[in-house]
Parts: C-alpha cells; structure tokens; sequence
C-alpha cells in the first residue's frame, strides 16, 4: 500500500502503573487508567503522536460507539475539526498485525457513519494515510496538520 508515513512516537510521556495484578496505562482522552493491551499500547502512543502535532486533546474522542446499519461498532481514535466535524479516523492494530487491505476496509466503514476528511491506519510500525478527494481515499506521503 502507498502512503506510509514515518512518525516517531514521543518518548517519557506515556504514564503506567500496576493494579490489581495487571498493567494500566493512561489516556488523557479518556482521563481515565486502562488495561494495558499491544493495541491499547499503539492506541495510546498514537495519541501521544498527535498532541506533539498540535492536535487538541479535548477534540478526539477514543473508542467509542457508532451505528452501521444494523450493527454497532467501536474506533479507536476519531480527532474532530473546530467545528466538531469528524476530520480524521485512526485505526489502530497490534504492532504484529500487518496493515492490509482488510485493516483499510474497516477504517472505510467507519466512515460510512462519520465522513472524515483522512483515514489512517497504524501497528505502531507503520503508518498510512489516505486523503479523501473526489468521494475517493488516496495515499498520501505526509501527516497532515490540524486545520485551524
């Protein structure tokens, strides 16, 4: 797939801790401890990634709920416009799960219901970014900034 972009994590600025036998991490979206998971782990670097690029923290929403169709789903990050318009979707995989076409068409689902300007898809490893021109995803070479 075209359109990989090389991001680099920020170091130091995940928190963690233990409880109750298991490893949590911190989401500052959330504001709230979760279980530490390999995804969890990309989720919430990702995030990280994205406050260092000036996207504002009180303008993403993660893993929430959303109707398609009949069924109900869950993504990852969603980060929103000024305007509360949804502007990028981020779907994020396991740092061991290859970003396929499959991984792509999952991201293009949630769509259906938000209709954002960029999909992204991450492992952590690898990154892509497609850009909807003319009704129609394309790869891109470079992250995008936060519209202002």
């Amino acid at each position: 797939m075209d359109g990989l972009v090389s991001i680099h994590f920020p170091e130091g600025k995940i928190q963690r801790r233990k409880s109750a036998g298991s490893e949590e991490i911190y989401d500052p979206v959330r504001k709230s401890w979760v279980v530490l998971t390999p995804e969890e782990w990309v989720r919430q670097n990702f995030i990280q990634f994205l406050l260092t690029q000036g996207y504002p923290v009180a303008l993403m929403a993660v893993e929430r709920q959303i109707k398609l169709g009949s069924l109900v789903k869950r993504f990852d990050i969603v980060v929103f416009s000024r305007a509360m318009i949804p502007f990028m979707i981020v779907e994020c995989k396991r740092m061991d799960v290859a970003l396929t076409q499959k991984v792509l068409e999952q991201a293009l689902r949630y769509h259906i219901s938000l209709n954002s300007e960029y999909l992204v898809i991450t492992n952590g490893n690898h990154t892509i970014v497609f850009h909807k021109k003319n009704d129609r995803f394309e790869p891109v070479n470079s992250f995008p900034g936060y519209p202002l």
